[in-house]
C-alpha cells in the first residue's frame, strides 16, 4: 500500500472540516472522505479506502472514527493518528456535552419537565427503526443469521443486563464460524506476524480501569471503565451502541431517565461527526451532580472511554489484517456477530418505546420520522431542528408563556 507524502497540518485541516460538515451518518461520511481525501487530495487510493473501511467494519468500535484514524496512521503513523482522532471527535463531543448541560438546565427551570423535547423523543424511535431496517438489509442474508437475530432480540427483551450482550456476540460468532467450509478458499501463507503492543495497551487499560473502579468506587473512573468496555464490544456502528448504553445507564444504573436518553439520541442524529458522540451526552448527565465542571468532565471521560478501545484495536489489527482475513473461520464468524448486533437494534426500538405512552401522537411521530427518512431526501439535521422548534413552541404554550 503506497501513501502520498503530505503536510500533516493540511491533513488535520481536512479532518476538522469533515468533523463539522459530515452530517448524515456513516454513509455520508464515507462519501465525503472519498471525495475529499481520495479524489481531491489523493492521500490514499480508492482501493485502500475500501480496504480500510472494510477492516474497521469487522472490528468493535466506531467505524467512521476508526477509518479516519487509520488513514492518519497510514499517512503519518501513531502520532498523526491520535491527533486525527482528537480533531475528529472534539466538535461532536463538545456539542453533545453542551446539549446535556442545556437539557439539565431546562429541566431545573421547568420542575423536571421535558415537554420541550416532546416531539423529538418519539422521533428518536423512528431513527432507530430506520437504522434497523437499513442495517438488517445489509447484514442479515441467510436463514441462520435471521434465527440468530431473532434469538438475540428475544434474549435482550427479557434479560436487560449489560453483561448479556458480549456473551451473545461470542455465541453468535462461534455458531457461524463452525460453517466456515461455505466460505471461499483464499491461499493462506504459513504463520502471521503479530505485533502485540497495541493489543496489550488495549487490555491493560481495560483491566486497570476495572480494578481502579472497583476499589476506589470513584464515579469518573467507573464511568471511563463503563464506556471503555462498551467501546470494546460494539459491532455495527453507533446505532448498535444504543441498546447497550440504554440498558447500562438508564435501566441498570438509572443515571438518566428514558426521556433524557431519547432526547439526547435524537439530538445526536443532527450533530456532525461520529455518532458515538451520544456517549458524551450520557457521561455529562451522569456527573451533573458535581456541577457544570463535573458535567464537562463526564462528557470528556465518556468520549475518551468510548473512542480509545476501537482506536487501539484498529492499530493492532491493521498490521496483519491482510493475512488474518484469509482464514475462513474468521470471515464466517462475522455473519453471526452482525446478526446479533441487528437483534440488539430490534430490542433497542422496543426497549426505548416501552416507557413511552402508546398514544396516537407518539405513534404518528415515530411513523412520520421513519417515512421522512425512508422516502424523502430531507436532511436529518433539518428534521431534528424542526422537531425541536415545534417542541419548544408546544412547551411555551403549555406553560402559558405565550399570550
Amino acid at each position: 500500500m503506497t501513501v502520498k507524502k503530505v503536510k500533516y497540518y493540511l491533513f488535520l485541516k481536512d479532518v476538522i472540516t469533515l468533523s463539522v460538515t459530515a452530517f448524515g451518518g456513516p454513509q455520508a461520511f464515507l462519501a465525503m472522505v472519498l471525495d475529499m481525501m481520495v479524489k481531491k487530495r489523493h492521500y490514499i487510493s480508492e482501493e485502500d479506502l475500501w480496504e480500510l473501511h472494510a477492516l474497521c467494519q469487522v472490528l468493535p468500535g466506531p467505524t467512521s472514527t476508526q477509518t479516519i484514524s487509520a488513514i492518519g496512521y497510514r499517512i503519518g503513523g501513531p502520532n498523526l493518528a491520535y491527533l486525527t482522532l482528537l480533531v475528529w471527535i472534539l466538535p461532536a463531543t463538545l456539542i453533545m456535552t453542551g446539549a446535556a448541560i442545556l437539557v439539565d438546565f431546562l429541566q431545573t427551570q421547568t420542575t423536571g419537565s421535558l415537554n420541550f423535547a416532546k416531539f423529538i423523543q418519539p422521533m428518536a424511535i423512528g431513527f432507530i427503526i430506520y437504522a434497523a431496517h437499513k442495517t438488517i438489509g445489509k447484514m442479515v442474508k441467510t436463514p441462520e443469521a435471521t434465527v440468530l437475530m431473532m434469538l438475540s432480540a428475544f434474549v435482550a427483551f427479557f434479560y436487560n443486563s449489560p453483561f448479556i450482550f458480549p456473551i451473545m456476540l461470542i455465541v453468535g460468532g462461534v455458531s457461524t464460524s463452525l460453517k466456515f467450509n461455505k466460505q471461499p478458499k483464499i491461499e493462506e501463507k504459513s504463520g502471521i506476524k503479530v505485533k502485540w503492543d497495541n493489543f496489550v495497551l488495549w487490555g491493560a487499560v481495560l483491566i486497570a480501569a476495572a480494578i481502579l473502579g472497583h476499589f476506589t468506587r470513584m464515579l469518573p473512573i467507573r464511568l471511563f471503565e463503563n464506556f471503555y468496555r462498551n467501546g470494546s464490544l460494539i459491532f455495527g456502528g453507533g446505532q448498535v451502541l444504543v441498546p447497550y448504553l440504554y440498558t447500562e445507564f438508564v435501566e441498570f444504573k438509572a443515571y438518566l431517565t428514558s426521556e433524557e436518553f431519547l432526547t439526547g439520541y435524537a439530538i445526536s442524529q443532527g450533530v456532525p461527526g461520529p455518532t458515538f458522540s451520544i456517549s458524551s451526552y450520557i457521561g455529562a448527565l451522569s456527573m451533573r451532580g458535581m456541577g457544570i465542571g463535573g458535567a464537562i468532565t463526564g462528557g470528556l471521560i465518556a468520549a475518551a472511554g468510548i473512542f480509545l478501545p476501537g482506536t487501539f484495536l484498529i492499530f493492532f489489527v491493521i498490521k496483519f489484517w491482510d493475512e488474518l482475513k484469509k482464514y475462513r473461520p474468521v470471515r464466517a464468524a462475522l455473519e453471526g456477530i452482525n446478526a446479533v448486533s441487528c437483534g440488539m437494534l430490534i430490542a433497542a426500538a422496543y426497549l426505548l418505546f416501552e416507557p413511552m405512552p402508546a398514544n396516537t401522537f407518539n405513534i404518528t411521530a415515530i411513523a412520520g420520522t421513519y417515512l421522512l427518512l425512508q422516502f424523502t431526501k430531507i436532511p436529518t439535521p433539518l428534521i431534528i431542528i424542526v422537531g425541536i422548534i415545534v417542541g419548544v413552541g408546544y412547551h411555551f404554550i403549555l406553560n402559558n408563556w405565550v399570550y
